[in-house]
């Protein structure tokens, strides 16, 4: 099944993003919304991704342009890790290793139905010197694949003015953590 908006909720996203775009210059200097709706447009699949970011509180806005493909970069941008996606564990196999008490998903799993990915650390770190995100919240990022191995996963979250990297059992999840997407269009 292709994942695509009607025209009725495109033009809606578009004019929410367009007000949040011109809310909020600083987090992209030198980047034009006719040249981001224009490509948005021309690519409804990445439409239906960011309006499952903005249907789950995440707030998406662009942050900054990859200058060797010009793909523009979406990423949350709420104040705290979106509300539609608390409460989860790290991912399907973190998931399926509960045996009582099962969260209702997965971080990855959820971003992945987005059409999505994580942060990486980089990412999340590139995030919050454009404002101060999850000041009473955290959020999962991609974890490296010996680390997910051993059973952990990590987190993020900023405090005392400073992002601090944590780790935690895949399988936990907690009602203040979420995870932060990114999308490249």
């Amino acid at each position: 099944m292709k994942k695509q908006l009607l025209p009725k909720q495109a033009a809606e996203l578009l004019s929410i993003l367009a007000v949040r775009f011109g809310q909020n210059m600083g987090r992209h200097k030198g980047i034009a919304w006719a040249s981001v709706q224009q490509r948005l447009e021309a690519r409804p699949e990445q439409l239906w991704s960011l309006q499952a970011m903005e249907a789950t509180g995440g707030e998406p806005d662009v942050i900054g342009q990859n200058k060797q493909t010009g793909e523009y970069l979406f990423a949350d941008c709420s104040a705290e890790s979106p509300k539609g996606r608390r409460s989860i564990c790290y991912d399907h196999e973190a998931l399926e290793s509960r045996k009582e008490i099962k969260p209702k998903d997965s971080a990855m799993g959820m971003a992945e139905d987005m059409g999505i990915a994580i942060m990486t650390e980089e990412e999340y770190r590139a995030l919050q010197k454009l404002g101060s995100f999850d000041t009473k919240t955290s959020s999962w990022i991609s974890t490296p694949a010996a680390i997910r191995e051993l059973g952990g996963a990590l987190f993020c979250d900023r405090r005392y003015n400073t992002v601090f990297l944590y780790h935690n059992g895949a399988e936990s999840y907690y009602a203040a953590r979420a995870f932060r997407g990114i999308l490249a269009v």
